[in-house]
Formats: C-alpha cells, sequence, structure tokens
C-alpha cells in the first residue's frame, strides 16, 4: 500500500484516564492547533464519539485543504482514531493512544498512518516536507498537552467564567485553554448570541442585563480596540478611550446590580502605565508614567475601582508583548525577519516586557484561582530583553540575518507620538505578583519561547 507511519510519543505526569478525558472537552481541538497553521473549523465540533465527524480547512502556502474526519475507536481511558473521509490524502489514519505506566502517569502516543496522492511523484516530491510538518506540529501539541495537564491542580474546582473580548487574539486562546482546563465559558457578544454561551451586551450605549451574569464565577474582560492599529490621530485616542473606559464601566454597573456577584474580576491592561522607565526595574508597586497611553492605562484600571469597593477581587493584568504568530506585534514582525530585513527599533537599548501566550494563559488560569492575587500583576516573563535583544534572538530562531536597524527618525514620522511610547519607550518590568503567588513560567527566557511558538525546536 506504500503508507507512512508517523509516531512520537511524550510521557504524561497524570493517569491516562486524565489525559483521556482532557481531549474529550470542548476546546481541545483548538487548543492543539499550532498557532503559525491556518486551520479552521467548519460548523459546531460534535464531541469525539464514535461515528461523529468533524470538517475543517486547512492552508499551505497559497492552497487550501478540505478535511472531513469521523471518530472512531473510542475507548475510555485508553484511546481514539481520527479516519480522514475526505481531504488531500489518499489515505489518514492518526490514533491517540493513551498508555497507563507506574507512578500514576501515562505515555501518550500519536501515530499517523497515511499514503500521499499521486503515489511514487507525491512521495519523490512531498514525502520528506510532510513527514517534517508532521513532526514539527506533534512536537508542540504534545508539549501543549503535557503542559496544560501537569499544571492542573486536583484541588482546582470548576468555574462558569464569562469573557469579553473573546474574539480578540487573547480571547481565541483563552476559550479552549479554559475548557481543556474543565471550566465552562461564556462569551458577552456585540450581536445576536448564536448559541447558549452568549449573552449581548452594548458596551458604548451601557446595555448589559445584570440577570444573565447571575451564577457567573469569575470575568476576564478583554475587550478594546488594538492600540498599535494605526496612528494616534485625535479621533483615534478618542476611540481607544472609549473602547476600554466604556465597557468596563458598563460591565462594572451591571456586576453592582447582581444579587450573587462574581468572586474575582480580571481586566486586561498593559506595561504601558509606566512609561518610558529607562533602567529602572518596574513592579506593581512602581509609579504610572507619562503620555496617552500611562494616562489611558490608568484611567482604565481606575474604572474598577466600583468592583473593588464593593468586595469583588479586582485585578488588572498588566500584559507586556504576547509572543504568539496567530497575531499581534510578533505576527507583523515575521514577514521583516523571514526576509531577512528585520533589525532593531531605534538605539535598540529600551526594554522590552514579554510573555509566551501559553504563559499568558496559565498566568490567568493561576490569578483566577489565588486570592493572593489582588490589584495590579505584571502578566510578563521573568527574563525581560532589550530590544536588540530581541531582534537578535528573533533573527537566530528564524536562522535569518539582523541587519537593518529602523531609525527613531522614521518610526516617529510612520506612527508620530506612538512610536515614542509604544515602540521606542523603554519597560524592565518584573512578574512580582506571580513569583510571590507561587506561578511556575513555562518558558522564562525568550529563545525557548520563540522556538515554541514558532515550531523551531532544536538548536539554531
Amino acid at each position: 500500500m506504500n503508507v507512512t507511519v508517523f509516531e512520537r510519543s511524550i510521557l504524561i505526569a497524570r493517569p491516562a484516564g486524565e489525559a483521556y478525558a482532557w481531549h474529550m472537552r470542548p476546546g481541545a481541538f483548538a487548543r492543539l492547533q499550532p498557532p503559525w497553521e491556518r486551520v479552521e473549523l467548519l460548523g459546531v465540533h460534535p464531541g469525539v464519539r464514535d461515528g461523529t465527524r468533524v470538517r475543517v480547512r486547512s492552508r499551505v502556502g497559497p492552497l487550501h485543504f478540505n478535511w472531513e474526519v469521523e471518530h472512531r475507536d473510542c475507548e475510555e481511558g485508553r484511546g481514539f482514531c481520527d479516519m480522514m473521509r475526505s481531504g488531500p490524502f489518499a489515505h489518514w489514519e492518526h490514533r491517540h493512544i493513551f498508555t497507563p505506566i507506574q507512578s500514576g502517569r501515562c505515555r501518550l502516543t500519536d501515530r499517523i498512518t497515511y499514503r500521499l496522492p499521486g503515489g511514487a511523484a507525491g512521495r519523490i516530491f512531498a514525502g520528506r516536507f510532510v513527514y517534517a510538518k508532521l513532526d514539527r506540529i506533534f512536537a508542540y501539541r504534545q508539549a501543549v498537552t503535557k503542559a496544560d495537564l501537569e499544571m492542573a491542580q486536583a484541588d482546582t474546582r470548576p468555574l462558569t467564567v464569562l469573557i469579553t473580548g473573546a474574539s480578540g487574539l487573547m480571547g481565541r486562546a483563552l476559550t479552549p485553554f479554559l475548557e481543556t482546563q474543565g471550566h465552562r465559558v461564556l462569551q458577552l457578544v456585540r450581536r445576536p448570541p448564536a448559541t447558549a454561551t452568549e449573552i449581548f451586551w452594548d458596551p458604548g450605549k451601557g446595555e448589559l442585563d445584570a440577570r444573565q451574569l447571575e451564577g457567573i464565577d469569575a470575568i476576564v474582560h478583554l475587550a478594546g480596540e488594538n492600540i498599535a492599529e494605526g496612528r494616534w490621530t485625535t479621533a483615534r485616542r478618542a476611540a481607544l478611550r472609549e473602547s476600554r473606559l466604556a465597557g468596563t464601566r458598563t460591565l462594572v454597573a451591571a456586576l453592582g446590580q447582581m444579587h450573587r456577584r462574581p468572586g474575582v474580576l480580571l481586566s486586561a491592561s498593559a506595561l504601558g502605565i509606566y512609561g518610558d522607565s529607562g533602567q529602572e526595574i518596574m513592579t506593581e508597586e512602581s509609579r504610572s508614567g507619562e503620555g496617552f497611553l500611562a494616562a489611558l492605562c490608568r484611567d482604565w484600571e481606575a474604572e474598577l475601582s466600583p468592583a473593588r469597593m464593593a468586595g469583588m477581587r479586582s485585578v488588572a493584568l498588566r500584559m507586556g508583548l504576547v509572543l504568539t504568530p496567530a497575531g499581534g506585534a510578533l505576527a507583523k514582525m515575521l514577514p521583516a525577519f523571514r526576509a531577512g530585513v528585520g533589525g532593531r527599533l531605534g538605539s535598540g537599548c529600551q526594554w522590552l516586557g514579554w510573555i509566551a501566550m501559553d504563559d499568558l494563559l496559565g498566568a490567568v488560569h493561576h490569578v483566577l484561582h489565588n486570592p493572593e492575587c489582588d490589584g495590579p500583576v505584571n502578566v510578563v516573563a521573568p527574563g525581560a530583553v532589550t530590544n536588540a535583544d530581541f531582534t537578535t534572538t528573533l533573527g537566530r530562531v528564524l536562522r535569518r540575518p539582523v541587519m537593518l536597524p529602523v531609525p527613531a527618525l522614521a518610526l516617529r514620522a510612520l506612527f508620530g507620538d506612538m512610536a515614542d511610547e509604544a515602540l521606542l519607550a523603554s519597560t524592565r518590568a518584573v512578574p512580582a505578583q506571580l513569583q510571590r503567588s507561587g506561578y511556575a513560567f513555562r518558558f522564562p527566557e525568550l529563545e525557548p519561547a520563540l522556538r515554541h511558538v514558532l515550531g523551531k525546536a532544536g538548536p539554531a
């Protein structure tokens, strides 16, 4: 039949039954998709049961492929199989195998038996490419599965969590992460709700029915327009303030009308609150800075005051640069760096606070369950770097030269005040609250984090 067998295994310090159950939860499909891949679920995932089918669309370069996969041979605690019914391969069978081993551990094995289309010609021209692509994808998937399962705590109770901004970059990652951790996730939406997990609100008009929030245990508030989407014109500044302040105000007002309020409210903020602080090490107790971005963050966080005064634990997540190729700043950098024309911004001496997406999600989960995390929390990795160090490391991971610095004058001409406050400002922040409360970073250093999110494991 000229089939190829790909197999990769990993040891997980959790019982096989737990690993199997993790894969059965809503969100598992989305959680396992590498951020550099472009895979779209067509319709609603029906769950993993014998006979259920999933339809997806994937993209390789300019080409799009539709898949239909049927779940088979589901054996609780042991494994299941995904069999391609239609798609780009002549044959595709993916077996997920969970093997119990001593001391409450298990071995997860992904075994894929496939046959490329085109016979011998397909094997000659695409064989090595496909095998290497599978190895890259499943190295990522298994690392995520292991880390997510091993972070779970037996005494952590399932929560009902409401998310605003769920369609944004962080929200799209947070929803499946929380679902695979066993939580129920609801979302605030600005259109007519399409499912039972959606609740309508109109933050611009202050509309949110507090009665629909009853029974919610926690809220993660992420809604707000992208700060780096364009020049900060007068109109743009007003829109940025309105999207953050009005949304937070609407949410907090609704919470004030509830009979039983959620136990905790997490609201997005940014390291921009510290302004340009040079070489100074900034903790959550440090002063706020100057400029539009610092004032915006300061006013944004101030909107949490009524919730805090009402007795709710209220946390401002002061986030750094989030590392993911799925969107945001890193995604915008990648084309230039892959072309070999990336470089430092300005002098490159400015400090940059960053965090891998998996640590951002892990930090949110940690804060949700740790009452000692209150007030502002710096959501950054402990290994802060300068802009020059960041660009050098990114070039090394991509195996590309870093030769063309972007002068500060050019940045100011392109972006105006945003260049000085968001691109050239120096913020050397440390995650004091997270470290003090015992959060264990998956990626405390930059290079392993970049290799993980870009699928570039191993030495350069």
